[in-house]
């Protein structure tokens, strides 16, 4: 098992709705409470690319995207290379942590939504 910390902003896509998931050290605008540490065991990785995801869900994270600062996507990229494991499936299949336009991490499975083109 490994333990994956969040301390950045993540671009994450939950129960097929993009969404931004607060943590460590994040501010937030609309929080009543500090956020806390977040600790996560992955124990699998999955990449998918957006070309293969449903018309609806890619609009999604199109749209989510769109709506992503350049900072926050640069602490998601630091995030994911300081994951060795992430950087290696990444490496795996030919590709880098500039290609990671969103996250997911539900029950175990950290899923890294690549897009290539």
């Amino acid at each position: 098992m490994r333990l994956f910390t969040a301390s950045v902003i993540i671009a994450a896509v939950s129960l097929g709705t993009p969404a931004f998931v607060q943590a460590q050290g994040a501010p937030s605008q609309s929080a009543q409470k500090p956020p806390t540490q977040s600790r996560t065991v992955i124990e699998s990785i999955q990449i998918v690319d957006v070309k293969d995801l449903t018309p609806e869900m890619r609009s999604k994270i199109d749209d989510l995207i769109a709506h992503t600062s350049e900072e926050d996507r640069q602490s998601l990229r630091k995030s994911i290379d300081a994951t060795p494991d992430a950087a290696s499936a990444l490496k795996a299949k030919g590709l880098s942590s500039s290609q990671v336009v969103a996250i997911n991490i539900a029950e175990g499975v950290l899923t890294l939504i690549t897009k290539t083109a």
